[in-house]
């Protein structure tokens, strides 16, 4: 984790450096765009951490074990697939809630399988944006085409990880 976020600030750094040397006025506006999405995040972000720690306390440990730990094979990762389809929100509800099931017995398989669907099946997404915007018909052509993507996903993770 810290070499990611030392990579992050490094990239912040060049980039910074970069507009400097382009144009010195840019970094007020950078600087207004950044603190308009800490303003955001700072409300969402624990609201989040506590929607997620709340949902692993409605779902007891031994049962998110049993349907996505090691034992739930093909199933759990189906059950994977289903729920990052269906799950809400962006990476700031989604990533504590897959920290808190690896902690609860969830496995890799399973867990990659929802954050694939997350990533790529998003119902939310999909009936808020894609839908109004791209129509019925692309829409049910991408679904279908990147569907089986969130299964392949958990089989490969649980093969590689074992």
């Amino acid at each position: 984790m810290l070499a990611g976020t030392i990579a992050v600030w490094v990239f912040v750094g060049a980039l910074a450096l970069y507009a400097h040397f382009r144009r010195s006025s840019v970094h007020k506006d950078v600087l207004k765009i950044a603190w308009e999405q800490f303003k955001l995040l700072a409300i969402r972000l624990p609201l989040a951490l506590l929607a997620a720690g709340a949902l692993t306390r409605i779902l007891p440990q031994d049962f998110i074990a049993a349907k996505l730990g090691g034992a739930s094979g093909f199933e759990g990762v189906l059950l994977g697939s289903v729920f990052g389809a269906i799950l809400p929100g962006g990476p700031i509800v989604t990533f504590p809630i897959v920290v808190l099931f690896m902690k609860s017995g969830a496995t890799a398989a399973p867990l990659v399988a929802l954050v694939t669907s997350w990533s790529v099946l998003a119902l939310h997404r999909v009936l808020i944006y894609e839908m109004p915007l791209m129509g019925p018909r692309f829409v049910g052509i991408r679904v279908a085409s990147s569907i089986v993507l969130p299964p392949i996903a958990g089989v490969l993770a649980g093969m590689l990880l074992g």
